[in-house]
């Protein structure tokens, strides 16, 4: 089975981390966002994936190669930036029309059956209740969870069920159908096209029966302070990682700490996530990301998320550094 997983989006919630390195790749829990998704739907029998890139999409690439050097996979590049619907569209030539697909979002990471997922009999669509569902699209339901009816973020929602970002397809030459003719009306003034309304198509005019699954918990990782949150939360549940053992170190668990790190006289954790070759001296580190090759002297941080190759010194602050950054709080 195929998966079709969008990192095409720019992630302008999360600049300036996102300037310079694509979100499905922010360090978390010791993996990536994208490695998250990617490993998930593997151990679950998934063996082929579309990638759809766009902004930074060549680091997306090396990552897969570099990390995933055996996975089946082809990408397709996005260049405008015209919606998920958009997105899914481009991956045509790449999936075939009659075997089921499965998407993912690319900033999608939930707990959730997903071999029961994709056994499934019948198309289905991620949901979970939130309190205030204007901001996504949102899934009305019928008995038995059967979709009656998805709307693109409503101004006045009829249903408190959002969609998280994973759909099980099973009629796919149908939702490319669906997709071109919303394809073929004019442009929302969002300027993108949402995958909603090629679900709603299906619903309406093809009569494809959807199902509602709902997800066990639904991590959020589109601004910063819902990633150290889904940080925290995952960091309870992974393995945990330690560097190898420097001097005058105190690790407060759960932390995440990759190879070739360099710690010393400083007290890490907890929910502290580092990536690989990172230098700290002197430092007090608390619930907090930290990219790779980062240096960090003499700080007190907490709640903050720097960059790969960024420098701190100097004070006590809750920061959110992109890479390639060099910070003096002295």
């Amino acid at each position: 089975m195929k998966a079709i997983i969008p990192v095409a989006g720019a992630g302008t919630k999360l600049r300036p981390l996102t300037y310079t390195q694509p979100k499905a790749l922010i360090p978390i829990a010791g993996k990536t966002i994208l490695s998250v998704i990617v490993d998930q739907l593997l151990e679950s029998g998934v063996n082929e994936f579309v990638f759809v890139i766009g902004y930074l999409g060549e680091k997306i690439q090396d990552y897969v190669a570099s990390n995933y050097p055996n996975l089946k996979c082809s990408f397709v590049t996005q260049n405008d930036r015209k919606g998920i619907g958009h997105a899914i569209g481009l991956t045509r030539a790449n999936i075939d029309m009659d075997e089921p697909v499965i998407i993912v979002l690319g900033d999608t990471i939930c707990d959730y059956d997903l071999k029961k997922v994709l056994t499934s009999d019948v198309s289905l669509i991620g949901v979970q209740k939130v309190d205030d569902p204007r901001n996504f699209g949102v899934a009305e339901l019928g008995p038995e969870d059967r979709v009656t009816r998805v709307v693109e973020k409503p101004l006045i929602p009829k249903s408190n069920m959002a969609m998280v970002g994973i759909y099980f397809i099973r009629e796919t030459r149908i939702m490319f159908e669906a997709l071109e003719t919303v394809f073929s009306r004019p442009v929302a003034k969002s300027g993108e096209f949402p995958l909603t309304d090629a679900l709603e198509e299906m619903i309406a005019h093809y009569k494809v029966r959807f199902d509602a699954f709902r997800i066990n918990t639904w991590f959020d990782c589109g601004k910063k302070e819902t990633l150290l949150s889904t940080n925290a939360t995952l960091l309870k549940y992974a393995a945990q990682q330690r560097a190898e053992e420097q001097s005058d170190v105190v690790i407060i668990p759960p932390v995440s700490i990759a190879k070739g790190c360099k710690i010393r006289n400083s007290i890490i954790g907890p929910n502290v996530t580092i990536g690989e070759a990172t230098k700290i001296e002197f430092s007090i580190i608390k619930n907090s990301i930290i990219g790779s090759y980062a240096e960090l002297e003499d700080v007190l941080l907490h709640g903050s998320i720097i960059g790969n190759d960024a420098f701190v010194r100097g004070s006590s602050q809750s920061l959110n550094i992109g890479d390639n950054t060099e910070i003096d709080l002295r």
